[in-house]
């Protein structure tokens, strides 16, 4: 499919995010979906590293979570995308969330340090749901939104998964602190119960799996269709280099443990009566908040700039990229949590500036019938990064390095993901595309 000529394409404003909530009851549901999902998510999530910490005392304990949260993403990666592409993809996103209902329910059960190991198999369990849902959501997005509002429709996702980010960290440290740790899992269940609801009254078109014949378990080790989405990829340069530049967002995974970790160390709240277990609670809870400030702000200011320009779209990649490397450079300097904030705030600015563009080029630039590998394979190759990045970040700080200058050195080595995509974009042979 062509990209929709530069004038057809709906200019991002408020305006715009209004009308499409307003006069599209598909995409309301499905973002109502992610509103409540990931609220509850990220309440999880802090409870989930604050237990592991709290429990072992180790950084890597952290860092091994979070890979098992992000790995098997690009393990099953594959599998995910060939299911996507071969049946509906509003009944895998129903089916991943009610999986989860139960999964996380199962968090209950850790009370003590010798039932830290149940941790590891129920959050692999989850991601591989993940897995399966991310793609699915990701895929649907053309087919319930104009072509022309697609920008719109993916920069209101991100904001929206920033406002649940700073929302989730802020809210769920003081819901954690104050109700505990059994509320936030109850809570996080009971959102994967209304997401799957509303996912349920959806009502549209999925031509991707018009006329198909019935799939078969069988085709789960059939890699043919796999190999085939691999060919349609290689087959143009651009869509291949696209398909990394989430990868390239080297800060995601060293993130989550160097925050957990400065939460504890260096930014601990100390407020009047507050004790110390809580204090590091809240100064991690600062910490993720600001990243989803930041997260938040940049494509609300970039978004706009680019506008339906596919070369600004790709220049927007590049940028954010140099601001990544310069905030994490900055960490080291922080002298206070709210300094550190600032710094975090800057550097996710230009993070989800990258995931936006991306996930619009991707959407823009790939036929439905690949669309589910297409972003099967994105999301894998992104969480292989993460994971990587989160189980180096674990091991430096367990050998002894500075949570700050592993964060430091992180934000130096977005350079050559920077370098990378400047030269694909300058060396590409490509056919040039359609105004």
């Amino acid at each position: 499919m062509d990209p929709a000529p530069e004038s057809e394409i709906t200019r991002v404003s408020l305006a715009s995010y209004t009308r499409l909530i307003r006069d599209n009851p598909n995409f309301r549901r499905l973002w109502l979906a992610q509103i409540v999902s990931e609220l509850g998510d990220w309440f999880y999530t802090l409870a989930i590293y604050n237990l592991l910490l709290q429990l072992t005392g180790r950084a890597g304990a952290v860092a091994l979570a979070l890979v098992l949260q992000v790995l098997p993403q690009t393990l099953v990666g594959p599998m995910a995308g060939v299911v996507n592409d071969r049946i509906r993809r509003k009944h895998v996103m129903i089916a991943a969330d009610v999986a989860r209902v139960f999964i996380v329910l199962a968090m209950l059960l850790v009370r003590s340090p010798a039932m830290v190991w149940l941790v590891y198999p129920l959050l692999m369990v989850e991601t591989v749901m993940v897995a399966f849902f991310e793609p699915a959501r990701s895929s649907v997005i053309p087919n319930i939104v104009p072509r022309e509002s697609v920008v719109v429709a993916n920069t209101l996702s991100s904001m929206t998964w920033s406002m649940n980010l700073l929302l989730g960290a802020s809210i769920g440290g003081v819901v954690a602190a104050l109700l505990g740790r059994d509320a936030v899992f109850g809570l996080n269940a009971l959102s994967f119960v209304v997401s799957a609801i509303l996912i349920g009254r959806m009502h549209f078109a999925e031509p991707h799996a018009a006329g198909t014949a019935r799939f078969h378990v069988r085709e789960l080790v059939d890699y043919s269709p796999v190999v085939e989405g691999f060919r349609y990829v290689r087959r143009n340069r651009q869509l291949l280099a696209m398909v990394f530049v989430k990868a390239g967002n080297l800060m995601v995974g060293p993130s989550w443990v160097l925050f957990t970790v400065m939460g504890h160390r260096d930014f601990a709240v100390h407020w009047h009566g507050l004790d110390e277990a809580r204090g590091a609670f809240l100064g991690m809870s600062i910490l993720l908040g600001a990243r989803g400030l930041g997260a938040l702000l940049g494509p609300l200011f970039s978004a706009p700039w680019a506008g339906n320009e596919q070369r600004r779209l790709r220049l927007g990649i590049l940028l954010g990229y140099l601001v990544v490397a310069a905030g994490y450079a900055a960490l080291a300097f922080a002298r206070n949590v709210w300094e550190a904030s600032l710094m975090v705030m800057l550097a996710h600015c230009g993070g989800s500036t990258v995931w936006v563009f991306s996930t619009t080029l991707l959407q823009l630039n790939t036929e439905d019938r690949f669309r589910g590998r297409v972003f099967a394979t994105d999301l894998g190759l992104c969480m292989l990064s993460i994971a990587v990045g989160a189980f180096l970040a674990g091991r430096f700080v367990d050998a002894g390095f500075a949570p700050r200058y592993v964060a430091s050195a992180t934000g130096l080595l977005m350079l050559v993901p920077a370098a990378l995509w400047a030269w694909a974009n300058t060396a590409r042979n490509a056919p040039q595309e359609n105004p």
